[in-house]
């Protein structure tokens, strides 16, 4: 994906004293109105100040979970990112609920409307591209930002939509999103390893299949591992997998395919009623429930990754959030911090690197599923729609 022909950078375009809408990606865990992770807030800022500087007037959309309800309207509202947003920025943020109703003469510079996802309910305007709805936004700008490379896979009316109507750029952190991904998806410096982990293999199998001929190494752990062990029609008790037999099938295929490729713990923590030991994969019983990888399999995991030049990881090792079962996802982390790229995606990979100290060791992507495609296909929906609206703009 090339920026600076048809996809502009902020930096090139012509912004003093602009009104301009900005699509962000603040869609973070809150709990009781309290933020968890503000990593997403925080890596915006660059854009904001860079259109500060310019004396804009900043107008920011983002999503924030999913609006099936008007319970959802409440329980999902941005409100504790504006208070999130007036302290990183040490300056006022005028927080609108009526998005159509906009107070463009406030002296704030900055404006955080709420979640474009109250849109989708009753109807689904925001995830179906409505253009009547995207050129209402876009009517209040002169100029669009595109920033949220987490939600870059999806063409919506807050993401896409917007771009039909107004000049658009990407901010930032989309800019460094791409250039950092294309180090993975375009010829890695090998030996190159995949570690994959999570709960489900469903959605994954697209990217598995893609980085299986370019990759050394794919090491699994987690919910994907459980899935190829039951495939292999290894007794995984309780734990997690898929049921679905013709991804079983896909998983043997595979294991056959690439059985050179594709490494499977040997060994994992379990958790039986309440008591938690480590077993080999062959010695489990039908009550046990499979949370992290064992000891020999950190160990051999991290032999392969100390060779490795390039590392991508995706999901965790184990439910790192209970510290009985942090050991396999902070083994690995201790011995990516030795490996010269080591690009981290998807949220809950991040949150765990977050949470276990090593946030300052590795590239860290923003985007689960928006990476993950990227990396499987080498493009994204929003921003091929961006390109694409840059040659057919349509008149507010």
């Amino acid at each position: 994906m090339i920026i600076g022909d048809t996809m502009k950078f902020i930096e090139d375009m012509h912004l003093k004293n602009k009104t301009v809408i900005l699509r962000c990606d603040y869609n973070v865990p809150i709990k009781n109105g309290k933020i968890l992770d503000d990593s997403k807030i925080v890596k915006s800022l660059e854009t904001i100040q860079y259109l500060l500087s310019k004396n804009c007037k900043i107008i920011i959309l983002s999503h924030l979970g999913r609006v099936k309800s008007e319970e959802d309207k409440k329980n999902n509202t941005l409100q504790p990112v504006k208070y999130r947003l007036e302290e990183l920025l040490e300056t006022e943020v005028t927080f609108v609920v009526d998005v159509f109703n906009v107070p463009l003469e406030t002296n704030n510079k900055i404006i955080l409307l709420e979640n474009t996802r109250c849109y989708d309910f009753p109807e689904k305007k925001e995830s179906s591209n409505d253009l009547e709805l995207a050129k209402g936004w876009a009517k209040l700008a002169d100029v669009f930002i595109f920033d949220a490379f987490g939600s870059a896979h999806r063409a919506h009316a807050s993401t896409a939509g917007i771009s039909k109507y107004l000049p658009t750029g990407i901010g930032y952190l989309v800019k460094e999103e791409l250039t950092n991904l294309e180090k993975v998806q375009k010829n890695p410096k090998k030996p190159f390893i995949v570690v994959m982990g999570g709960a489900k293999v469903d959605d994954k199998i697209p990217l598995i299949k893609s980085l299986l001929p370019s990759c050394n190494y794919l090491l699994l752990g987690g919910g994907i591992a459980n899935s190829f062990l039951k495939a292999k029609e290894v007794n995984i008790g309780k734990s997690l997998a898929t049921d679905d037999e013709s991804i079983l099938n896909e998983l043997k295929l595979l294991l056959e395919l690439y059985k050179e490729k594709l490494i499977l713990p040997s060994d994992v923590c379990v958790k039986n009623k309440e008591e938690i030991s480590y077993k080999g994969i062959n010695t489990l019983s039908d009550d046990d429930s499979i949370f992290d990888i064992g000891t020999k399999t950190i160990n051999k995991y991290s032999s392969l990754l100390s060779e490795a030049e390039t590392v991508f990881m995706n999901g965790t090792m184990g439910l790192y959030e209970e510290k009985e079962f942090a050991s396999g996802t902070l083994g690995i982390f201790e011995t990516l911090t030795n490996v010269p790229v080591v690009i981290i995606g998807g949220g809950d990979t991040v949150g765990a690197v977050n949470k276990l100290g090593f946030e300052e060791k590795f590239i860290l992507s923003s985007g689960g599923g928006a990476s993950l495609e990227y990396i499987a296909k080498g493009k994204l929906e929003a921003l091929e729609e961006i390109e694409k609206n840059e040659d057919e703009k349509i008149s507010l």
